[in-house]
């Protein structure tokens, strides 16, 4: 009997290669890594942005106001500072058209206490209904809270 003879120089790998198409190395890993690290890098970015925006250095609340006369309001506000910064504070008066009648920038001085309630006095050019807190802002912080 005779064996059939298998040549030792014949590879069936590069007939399969061809056959199958696993010819070279694929860029899905690559691809894969580079999209995982860019969404990494926005997911901090979008937990940065967001602890920046939930923890102001300042925030203010309009605790009440009165209309004392037809030329002038009353208003107290309460200001919460994380920081020891100089804060400004818009406050409004104004009139039943609700067109502005009276305003007043209120500056809290940096080494006054972090958290106070500031009674402000509002003149106005005619009677007012209502009294409305714009809001605080600081050096870094531009966005009225």
């Amino acid at each position: 009997m005779t064996e059939p003879s298998a040549s030792p120089a014949a590879d069936p790998t590069p007939d399969l290669n061809a056959r199958y198409g696993r010819g070279r190395r694929s860029r899905r890993p690559l691809v894969i890594g580079g999209l995982g690290v860019l969404v990494l890098a926005a997911l901090a970015w979008l937990i940065w942005a967001a602890w920046v925006q939930s923890n102001p250095p300042v925030t203010s609340q309009l605790q009440g106001f009165e209309i004392v006369s037809a030329t002038s309001a009353k208003a107290t506000v309460k200001v919460d500072r994380s920081k020891s910064v100089e804060a400004s504070c818009r406050v409004q008066a104004k009139a039943s058209d609700f067109s502005i009648v009276g305003e007043l920038t209120v500056t809290v001085p940096a080494d006054s206490p972090r958290h106070q309630v500031l009674p402000v006095t509002l003149t106005t050019q005619r009677s007012a209904t209502s009294v409305v807190l714009v809001g605080c802002t600081t050096a870094d912080q531009h966005r009225p809270r």
